[in-house]
């Protein structure tokens, strides 16, 4: 078993250790506390079927938990919509937020792990930062994970995948994200 004081993940020591003294040679910073590193990443699953079935809310949000190590918050409607048969307060979704130790296993199952099972994969599309730096992406089946067991799962769920960085620019967040290994298609 794991000594949880002496572990560190293994993306975290590479950006200690690699990743930090490359990036600082890249854009010439000045100040170490300059250097881009992550700050969180948050994980969203919006449940459309939620509005005629409660339960798969649950079991959406159950599934997040399995892939992110941590217990998911679910997600309730601010208003009412007639249109969409929606009703304040009603459960419509799940989402996670990681940071520390967590964020940098999680990046590394993703990188590692999720994405090359992804179907026909080609890669990441490079162009969707925000231009402050985080970067967002979708995935449209839950069962790329490990975690999920593909016997026990009843619908294929969606989610959002939002990695946010405390670089200043879209192309530093690149050149940090490219240095953990995101496979950029572009």
């Amino acid at each position: 078993m794991l000594d949880a004081a002496k572990y560190t993940p293994r993306l975290k020591a590479e950006y200690r250790d690699r990743i930090r003294a490359a990036l600082k040679e890249e854009f010439g910073y000045k100040n170490d506390m300059m250097i881009p590193r992550l700050d969180k990443i948050v994980l969203n699953m919006g449940i459309g079927e939620a509005v005629k079935d409660t339960k798969k809310v649950r079991q959406g949000a159950e599934e997040l938990s399995l892939i992110a190590g941590q217990k998911a918050v679910i997600t309730k409607a601010k208003k009412s919509v007639a249109g969409f048969r929606l009703r304040e307060e009603m459960p419509l979704g799940a989402k996670v937020t990681l940071r520390g130790d967590r964020m940098y296993e999680f990046l590394d199952r993703l990188i590692n792990i999720a994405l090359p099972r992804v179907r026909d994969f080609r890669g990441v599309k490079g162009t969707s930062f925000d231009g402050r730096g985080n970067y967002a992406m979708g995935l449209k089946e839950q069962i790329v994970f490990p975690e999920i067991e593909f016997d026990k799962v009843d619908e294929v769920l969606g989610m959002d995948i939002i990695i946010c960085t405390t670089a200043a620019t879209d192309a530093e967040a690149k050149a940090l994200l490219k240095q953990f290994n995101m496979p950029f298609n572009s």
